[in-house]
């Protein structure tokens, strides 16, 4: 783990918050009041990031949405992952987390690995494998479910055991799988989730 990197990758992205248009702030303010309003009632807040096949976009969002808790000093924010059904991470996603300045260690491999992700030394590593959303490994109540695809918004209309659900739906870089284009799409839309997920916990008061 490079921590001048990633610093400095937060850094640069932080510098790009004007580039969210005001429809996207609106819906990235309703997160950052769910993370305040669940402070300050329960003391914590819990996010589930939630696509489709819980391979891409919505490790991305989980892991940029725990940085950015880390770096604002918000505590006891603990964000999860999930899918309406389990694949794989994609070893794109994991590399372009790398490219930031992430840690990635790969601790177990066959058709779903699962990946410790580390963004700071003292803190303990994320854990990275597909599940479903409602997989004994997640928070099971009171949490925000944030919808980062618009298929798993469609298809998974109500989530029962949710405080708050807010669709929040990025671009697939899936589309560019296996193309020349593969590996600069998984790295825009890392950045992306990075500079909205920062957004979001700008605005929490500690």
């Amino acid at each position: 783990m490079s921590s001048q990197q990633l610093d400095k990758y937060i850094e640069e992205v932080k510098s790009e918050f004007n580039q969210i248009p005001d429809d996207r702030r609106a819906v990235l303010k309703q997160l950052t009041a769910f993370v305040q309003t669940s402070i300050q009632d329960k003391g914590k807040a819990d996010l589930i990031l939630i696509c489709t096949h819980n391979s891409r976009r919505s490790h991305l969002s989980q892991v940029w949405a725990q940085v950015a808790a880390f770096h604002f000093g918000i505590n006891n924010v603990c964000t999860y992952s999930g899918g309406t059904e389990a694949t794989a991470m994609y070893h794109m996603a994991a590399h372009a987390l790398e490219k930031a300045g992430l840690e990635i260690k790969m601790l177990s491999e066959g058709k779903n690995p699962v990946y410790s992700i580390k963004y700071h030394h003292n803190e303990p590593a994320i854990i990275g494998f597909s599940k479903t959303y409602d997989d004994s490994f997640n928070v099971q109540s009171g949490f925000a479910a944030v919808m980062t695809c618009s298929h798993a918004d469609a298809n998974c209309p109500f989530i029962p055991t949710a405080s708050k659900r807010i669709s929040l739906p990025f671009e697939d870089p899936k589309d560019y799988d296996g193309t020349p284009q593969q590996e600069e799409k998984y790295d825009e839309r890392c950045k992306d989730i990075a500079r909205e997920m920062l957004f979001v916990f700008s605005n929490v008061k500690s």
